[in-house]
């Protein structure tokens, strides 16, 4: 098997925008020019997939009262426990099943540059609030995006900004919007910018029932400078500050093509050209577009290995398997036996480790992640329809099951571990499933 130049360059580009991609699927967009196939998926509505996996409404548990017992108090962490799986749940419904997968893929990558974890912020309310946040905002303005995050709840939460005031600032979310968010850690910032920009962002708190507030008397309102600029700098006066700063936007654009694109930096050349479309007006969809549509990641060979979520998400929809809560436990129809994978390969979605999100790269192909990811893979195999691998003739069963997975061409060693797994479809497709043409893109 191998499939054209062309045939293999828009598999690479809708693998990239999405969660794996099926022969059928790749045929059907080959015709279409790179520019065209992002461009016509950028534009795509999500009302469909708002319609089918509507996002779950979370009515905060009843507070323990002061002085409650330990039953009380367990109760009370049991119905959270509760909310925060049924929006793992949801989400990994949803990323299966999104007609257009690119809104999550992105929604995705965003979570893991703005990383906030459920297991320090308890309310499954907020980090759902959070998860629309990113889904809204990923092609949008990032100045209006970054001002979104300063004041959202679940960010509050865990970078503390709700108990920084004048007495007592807190600089870890000045600290981490700056050295993770928007800047880098070489991005040109001091430590008298953290503490400066913490006192901008003092005044922020939550309402008893959790939404994002400012309370004037909370807020530092001498003067500050931040990278330069002085005055009785804000929230707003902050983040333009920020944003402003010269390496601002070659570092967003950096990061972003590592997310999309690549697992090394971008050329000098395509890091300008990527900070040219983003532009004055700080263009998340122009920089994707100019991303997934770049010399530099259209010539480039398919290297960059798949996280997780990504795999497994992947797999679940080349298999058409749509997990539910009601799906037989043990299976990958449940929706809480594929959540307890995740949390096996190390990214539940919501979870990452911390503030700098979760590893990439090769850190997914430990010995331990392999033999995990092929247990997983012979349940999503022996659950999943294998029809068009098991109804080819037995010679051309490895081809079927490349072109089912989307992908053009086997490694001679790829090749001598499927060709003896012929006569079994279902074994023979949970090995491609680990092959290195399907784990990275």
């Amino acid at each position: 098997m191998a499939m054209s130049a062309n045939w293999m360059q828009t598999a690479r580009i809708m693998r990239r925008m999405g969660f794996g991609a099926t022969g059928p699927q790749i045929d059907a967009a080959a015709a279409a020019s790179p520019t065209q196939i992002v461009t016509s998926a950028l534009a795509a509505t999500q009302a469909d997939d708002d319609r089918r996996t509507p996002m779950p409404v979370f009515h905060p548990p009843t507070p323990v009262r002061r002085g409650a017992d330990l039953d009380d108090r367990k109760k009370h962490q049991k119905a959270l426990a509760a909310q925060q799986r049924a929006l793992s749940r949801w989400w990994l419904q949803r990323l299966v099943l999104a007609n257009d997968p690119v809104f999550e893929r992105l929604t995705l990558v965003w979570h893991n540059h703005f990383a906030t974890s459920a297991a320090k912020v308890t309310s499954a309310s907020a980090m759902a609030a959070q998860n629309a946040t990113l889904r809204t905002h990923c092609l949008g303005d990032f100045r209006d995006f970054a001002l979104a995050m300063l004041v959202d709840p679940a960010m509050l939460i865990w970078l503390d900004g709700r108990q920084n005031t004048a007495a007592a600032p807190n600089e870890n979310l000045a600290r981490e919007f700056m050295e993770l968010f928007a800047l880098g850690h070489d991005g040109g910032y001091t430590e008298a910018d953290v503490r400066a920009g913490a006192r901008a962002l003092t005044g922020w708190t939550l309402t008893g029932g959790g939404a994002a507030r400012f309370v004037a008397k909370r807020h530092d309102t001498q003067s500050k400078t931040v990278l330069g600029r002085t005055g009785d700098l804000d929230l707003t006066g902050f983040c333009d500050a920020v944003l402003g700063h010269p390496s601002s936007a070659s570092y967003v654009a950096g990061r972003l093509w590592r997310a999309l694109a690549s697992d090394r930096p971008a050329s000098a050349k395509t890091l300008a050209r990527l900070v040219d479309a983003y532009g004055s007006g700080r263009d998340l969809r122009a920089l994707t577009t100019a991303i997934w549509t770049d010399p530099e990641f259209l010539t480039a060979r398919a290297t960059v290995v798949s996280g997780p979520i990504e795999w497994y998400v992947g797999a679940l929809r080349a298999m058409r398997i749509v997990p539910a809560a009601t799906g037989r436990s043990g299976t990958p129809h449940n929706l809480d036996t594929g959540d307890g994978y995740l949390r096996a390969l190390g990214q539940r979605p919501f979870y990452p480790p911390d503030v700098g999100g979760w590893p990439s790269g090769q850190g997914w192909l430990s010995t331990a992640a392999a033999t995990t990811r092929f247990a997983i893979a012979t349940k999503v195999a022996a659950a999943g329809d294998v029809s068009t691998v098991a109804s080819a003739a037995r010679g051309s069963r490895v081809d079927a099951v490349g072109y089912l997975l989307g992908i053009g061409h086997w490694s001679d060693s790829s090749l001598g571990a499927l060709e003896p797994l012929a006569g079994n479809p279902r074994m023979l497709v949970a090995a491609a499933l680990v092959t290195p043409e399907y784990l990275t893109s």
